[in-house]
């Protein structure tokens, strides 16, 4: 018989003490500033595909990666050097992708270690960046509202999401699968009709639960929300990135992922405020050094060597126009 809740779950509500304090019974979305904060409600239907090219393609590098010395004056990089931190939009819930050790109160992961390739890159100082906690949901808004400099939330690229910011080179290839309770005979969403499934609002996985009207989508503001309803019994799977269900998997030992194909492809990017193509070329320009010079595979290897050996980094694609 299933239990309710598990130690490790609660462990990863409760350590946003510091931003949303913890309590019993429903899940609490992650607390964010007032200007923020999103409908909760379910998304409506995707708008109709707009062309963007590639989508994964972005701006080239303008040349060699500056030093910390010698940013352009008038630049993003020099504002955001002379304000002294990197303001970056991160979850705090999704275990081995940006996750608050319960520990340390350090907010970390594979997502949060290419922002510590940005601030090293800016000052010099891996740890200059102030972190601010968003749902899945807040993405977009806090990007196009300036209230951050860039997010690193396990950030599907698409032509949508180009029309409202910028997008970095793609640094992970991700593809979407599906958790469900152990010993469960079920081989995708296919299989799940009538079922409830959880997915976060504002998702690329809520989106393609559309193609499967047999299920019963359950909107969540997070993929933590999702792991707490499924718990308690009111979902009956959850759907996200196999990079993000793996971390819930970790969480609830009575949790599988299902052994299957990824059904979709999710190129992740880092989000930008859009009209800061310098600020995208200079972070490209520090992305295409991770890949080179082995910082990618170490952050691979510390965070995501539970999906399999580390592949090669995802080639960066440029050539994008305005």
């Amino acid at each position: 018989m299933r239990r309710v809740t598990t130690l490790p779950a609660a462990l990863v509500a409760c350590v946003g003490l510091v931003v949303a304090g913890c309590s019993s019974g429903d899940y609490a979305d992650t607390q964010v500033p007032a200007a923020a904060r999103t409908s909760s409600a379910p998304a409506a239907a995707p708008t109709p595909a707009t062309s963007c090219g590639n989508p994964v393609a972005s701006y080239a590098p303008d040349g060699a990666l500056p030093s910390p010395s010698a940013l352009p004056p008038g630049s993003t990089m020099d504002r955001i050097r002379q304000r002294g931190r990197l303001i970056a939009g991160v979850s705090a819930d999704s275990l081995q992708l940006g996750a608050r050790n319960p520990v340390t109160g350090a907010i970390e992961g594979f997502d949060i270690d290419m922002l510590h390739a940005v601030s090293q890159a800016i000052f010099g100082d891996p740890d200059k960046i102030e972190f601010r906690v968003i749902s899945t949901a807040d993405r977009l808004p806090v990007l196009e509202k300036g209230q951050v400099d860039i997010v690193a939330r396990a950030m599907t690229i698409n032509c949508e999401r180009w029309q409202q910011i910028a997008f970095s080179s793609e640094y992970y290839r991700a593809g979407q699968k599906v958790l469900v309770p152990l010993g469960s005979k079920a081989t995708g969403l296919e299989s799940l009709s009538g079922k409830r499934v959880c997915a976060p609002t504002g998702s690329t996985s809520l989106d393609a639960l559309r193609r499967y009207p047999s299920v019963v989508p359950v909107p969540a503001g997070t993929h933590t929300g999702c792991l707490v309803l499924f718990q308690q019994g009111k979902a009956d799977a959850i759907t996200g990135d196999d990079t993000v269900l793996a971390g819930l998997a970790a969480q609830d030992p009575y949790a599988s992922v299902v052994r299957m194909k990824a059904f979709t492809t999710e190129p992740y990017g880092l989000g930008i405020p859009k009209g800061e193509r310098d600020f995208v070329q200079f972070v490209n320009g520090v992305l295409d050094k991770m890949r080179t010079d082995g910082r990618w595979k170490a952050s691979y290897d510390r965070w995501l060597k539970d999906l399999g050996p580390a592949p090669a980094p995802p080639k960066a694609v440029y050539g994008r126009t305005p």
